[in-house]
């Protein structure tokens, strides 16, 4: 088997012979799922793997998975991505790995999608993290955000190299420091097998007005320099989610759990600890 970019784990197969790639670290009956966001290159492992040693450490089983489209997950052409069409699927790959009750963890895209995982399959998460989550606003909203742009930019026009994409996490992160030549290659690589047009088919659409119908407590973090999700959706998940927390944090971009993991590591694991009922 040819080397990958990122750590090679699990598959689960999630209905029309497709499937999902996951890594599964711990062990226990206290679960954690992590969901990355969108991007050229995206993974569970690029973007979480800062974090998730800290959980297995503490005792959770954890899981780190790859969105069909991205990491070592298939990536059809002619693929669904849809929120509601991805959900399904992540309750098919959580079904294969015997998971029946979990915390989801995601950023950006993968925010909405646990959203909508706990959405439609309430019995399923006990609690939501989030980091800056997409589905907030309306897309005219997010298009207007330098970091999106700045995507459309290199996917469509300049084209992903590993320049290119440094480029971007300029915008991605407050702290240029944590811009690491090992991330760039684990995102370079995974890029060069998406379809070209994957940026096009993701459907993330506004959950504003489904968000107060969220049953799990919510924990959500939030970068005031955020150039991708405006900071707005964090007032609207403060206002509208019953049982939530906001954390807003200065000095920050887009990846709250990269830029301050100590931060997020223990903030997160007291959440998952607590009994909020």
């Amino acid at each position: 088997m040819s080397k990958t970019p990122i750590p090679e784990g699990k598959y689960a197969d999630v209905g029309d012979g497709l499937k999902m790639h996951y890594l599964d670290e711990g062990a226990g009956d206290r679960v954690l799922v992590f969901l990355h966001g969108s991007g050229p290159g995206a993974s569970s492992y690029s973007n979480f793997k800062s974090n998730y040693p800290f959980f297995v450490a503490a005792g959770y089983r954890v899981l780190l998975c790859d969105t069909l489209g991205f990491g070592l997950s298939d990536k059809p052409d002619d693929g669904d991505y849809s929120l509601p069409a991805l959900a399904k699927r992540y309750k098919a790959l959580l079904d294969a790995a015997g998971v029946t009750k979990a915390t989801l963890c995601g950023n950006s895209q993968g925010g909405a999608l646990c959203i909508r995982l706990a959405l439609d399959y309430p019995d399923l998460v006990t609690k939501l993290v989030l980091m800056a989550p997409g589905g907030m606003e309306e897309r005219e909203v997010y298009m207007g955000m330098s970091g999106i742009r700045a995507m459309a930019k290199t996917v469509y026009k300049l084209g992903i190299t590993p320049e290119s994409m440094k480029e971007l996490f300029k915008l991605q992160l407050y702290r240029q420091d944590l811009i690491t030549d090992e991330t760039i290659a684990e995102r370079y690589g995974i890029a060069l097998t998406q379809p070209k047009d994957i940026m096009q088919k993701l459907r993330v659409d506004n959950q504003e007005h489904e968000i107060a119908n969220l049953q799990c407590p919510v924990l959500c973090f939030w970068g005031v320099n955020d150039d991708w999700t405006p900071m707005s959706g964090a007032v609207k998940i403060a206002q509208r989610v019953k049982n939530s927390r906001v954390v807003l944090i200065s000095e920050c971009g887009h990846w709250v759990m990269v830029e301050y993991a100590k931060l997020f590591n223990e903030t997160t694991l007291k959440f998952l600890n607590e009994d909020l009922g």
